[in-house]
């Protein structure tokens, strides 16, 4: 059961990035201003000013939180199949590429958007970054549960 929620959620978020990807660029830009003003007065709120933020720089952060996000539940999707590890890794792998470079194939047929190599290494990036983070979070979790079991003991 397990394993077909997880599956069934990271497809969903997969068509959300693809849908993402999908919009022209008036409309992603539209997004984007959007995402950019909020962040300006949260910063300018902090009396931080707006630090140079740009759109350019809220897309490209957009990719990585999303593949940041894509590479975590594609990592404990692939747990709950309970493949072999060597398997599991190549799987990730495969997808970790596959999914971003579809993804920026997708722009290239999006009126006003282009795909862009440097965007595929960026969603990559995300995507390891994910795996990593997860994994330090899980390894964290089992470190602090043996270290409350030792406690009472």
């Amino acid at each position: 059961m397990k394993k077909k929620i997880w599956s069934i959620i990271l497809i969903v978020y997969v068509l959300f990035v693809f849908s993402n990807s999908m919009k022209p660029s008036d409309l992603s830009s539209v997004e984007s201003g959007a995402v950019l003003r909020m962040v300006v007065t949260v910063l300018q709120s902090a009396g931080l000013g707006g630090l140079g933020i740009t759109e350019h720089f809220i897309r490209k952060a957009a990719h990585f939180s999303e593949y940041t996000l894509y590479g975590i539940l594609l990592f404990q999707t692939l747990r709950t199949y309970k493949l072999p590890v060597d398997r599991q890794w190549l799987v990730h792998g495969i997808a970790g590429f596959l999914v971003p470079f579809t993804d920026e194939t997708i722009q290239l047929f999006v009126e006003g958007r282009s795909g862009q190599i440097s965007d595929v290494w960026l969603d990559c990036s995300g995507v390891v970054f994910g795996t990593v983070l997860f994994i330090f979070c899980l390894w964290w979790k089992k470190q602090s549960g043996a270290k409350r079991v030792g406690k009472k003991l």
